[in-house]
């Protein structure tokens, strides 16, 4: 491994592969979803497919790659399949990430929220004030 500007050592092209991999699972919504779900709690394929709005059917192939990526595990309890995450790195890449983004849309949504009360007000269809 060649040391970069900073001192460090870049990656071999194996890891660089298989993190690309991981996070081209994860570049799916659904998929990104499904590993959000476990690692705030164990969940089966009935429960994520609640969670994620999905049908049984197309959610339940999501986890099962998931868990080929090692990004989520599972074991049987009875008949059902449930998932969880507990690799801390996975969370630690996840959950900051997940916050960020939702931290960033807050502002928006009530801008949004904001703008459409004005559109209404400002349309004919707006309560005449007395």
């Amino acid at each position: 491994m060649a040391a970069a500007g900073g001192g460090f050592e870049d990656p071999s092209e194996d890891v660089l592969a298989q993190a690309a991999a991981a996070f081209g699972l994860l570049a799916s919504p659904a998929r990104l979803h499904i590993v959000w779900a476990p690692a705030q709690g164990e969940s089966d394929v009935t429960g994520l497919a609640e969670r994620v709005g999905g049908a049984l059917p197309a959610v339940s192939q999501h986890p099962t790659k998931l868990k080929l990526a090692g990004l989520v595990r599972s074991r049987r309890e009875g008949r059902r399949q449930v998932y969880y995450v507990d690799d801390p790195d996975v969370v630690e890449v996840v959950r900051p990430l997940v916050d960020r983004l939702t931290d960033r849309a807050a502002p928006a949504r009530r801008r949004t929220r904001r703008d459409r009360w004005a559109a209404r007000c400002g349309s004919s269809r707006a309560r005449p004030r007395h």
